[in-house]
Parts: C-alpha cells; structure tokens; sequence
C-alpha cells in the first residue's frame, strides 16, 4: 500500500455548501479516479476510509457530501430530505456531477478515467450520472438500484454493476427486476449480485447508524461487497504503475 495524503474540498451543489473528502496516492502522476456517494445519512468515516483504501491502491479518490456537511443520524430528517431528492433526477445529477467536476479539477485525477461508486442514496445518484451521459469507465451501487426515466439508461458508456441484500425491504425483487429489465433493454454491460440473508445497508458498520426496521450489518457480505468493488475497478479502470 502506497502512503496517501487527504484533504477536505468544500464546494457548491443543490443550493448548499458541501463538504466533501478527497484521498490521493504520493506522487505527481495523473491516476485513475473513483467517485464515492454515500447511503442517505450522508458522508461519514466509513466512506472517507473508503476513499484513502482507494487511494492506497493507486486511485485518486473523492468521496462526495450529499446534506452540506451534515450527517442526517434521525431517520425521519433522512427519509425527508432522500425522498424527494431520489424522486428528482435532476437534483441527483446536479449533485453528482459538481462533485465529478470537482474530480476532473484534481491535477493528480484522470479527467478520462473515472468511476463512479456508490452506497443507497449516493448508488443512486451515480447511476444518474450514467444516465446523462457522463464519462465513466464503470459504476457500481450497493443498495442504490433507482429505476431512471424511460430510455435515459441507453446514455450509460460503462459497465454496471450492482449489490443488494436478498432480504432488503427498501430494494425488494420487484425493484431490482425492474433495474434489471431497465439495464438489459438499454443494451448496459451490467452485473447484478444478490447477498443472500442481508438486510439494507448491510455494508455500513453500525457505529453511528441508527437502527431502523429492515437494516442491518452483514459483515461477511460488506466484505465481500467491497471486494466485488475492487473487482469492477480492476477490470474496468486498473492501476498500472
């Protein structure tokens, strides 16, 4: 593992200043980049050690702020912010494309080799930015499996894939049968993995995360999970020096 250096990067999306976490490999060379969206609780540790482990591997790594700074730990305060905010792509994508500009604007980052990864809400978001035609190399979303807008999945340039616990409430088969119909009648190179057992959120550790009806921990899965991260990232944006 290669020694990283990190910084805060504040920076305007969605009428608020967001505060988001960018880790970078030592060196002065342009590296592949990973956008990394957080679940609807917003940006913690867990995703900042997200994105210095990315950076350990060689990545230029930015993990993205979805409340202005704010970590939303009451469920109904989440719930009351996340649902309008998943029900409105454009917001999403304003989001997700500020924090990708401020990725692009990263010396060190390829601006042509870019992932986009993330968790719930922030899974979400990254599957709009596919759907409007950003440059990516590959998305991945753990929880986040949104359906989009009729025919806007045929813009995704990349590989798809995506992680859902079997026993998740908020993404029951019918949401994830209505992800894939979408994904295969856009002609996307998607994956689709199911966890058998796990519940929504499976891959949060719960430190800090409130316990609500239909989430939970899986450690064995979240492990797993990261590793099929890492897996999308070697075959579609891998480290080469």
């Amino acid at each position: 593992m290669t020694r990283i250096t990190t910084r805060t990067v504040t920076y305007p999306a969605d009428g608020l200043t967001m505060v988001g976490h960018l880790a970078l490999p030592a060196g002065d060379d342009r590296r592949p980049a990973v956008l990394i969206g957080p679940e609807g609780l917003g940006l913690s540790d867990v995703e900042r050690r997200r994105a210095d482990a990315l950076a350990e591997r060689g990545y230029a790594a930015f993990a993205f702020d979805l409340h202005g700074g704010r970590y939303l730990a009451d469920p109904e305060e989440m719930l009351a912010r996340c649902m309008p905010l998943l029900g409105d792509p454009e917001r999403m994508r304003d989001i997700g494309f500020a924090a990708l500009d401020v990725l692009r604007a990263e010396p060190r980052a390829d601006p042509g080799r870019i992932a986009a990864v993330g968790y719930g809400t922030g899974g979400a978001v990254a599957l709009e930015l596919g759907r409007a035609g950003a440059d990516l190399r590959a998305i991945g979303t753990v929880n986040g499996l949104i359906t989009g807008r009729p025919g806007e999945a045929a813009r995704i340039r990349c590989p798809v894939w995506a992680g859902v616990g079997s026993e998740d409430p908020i993404m029951p088969p019918a949401q994830r049968e209505a992800f894939a119909a979408e994904m295969q009648a856009a002609g996307v190179d998607w994956r689709l993995v199911v966890y058998g057992g796990a519940l929504h959120a499976f891959h949060h550790p719960p430190v800090d995360h409130p316990a609500v009806s239909g989430v939970g921990h899986h450690p064995r899965h979240a492990e797993r999970a990261w590793r099929d991260v890492l897996g999308l990232l070697a075959e579609c944006l891998p480290v080469t020096a």
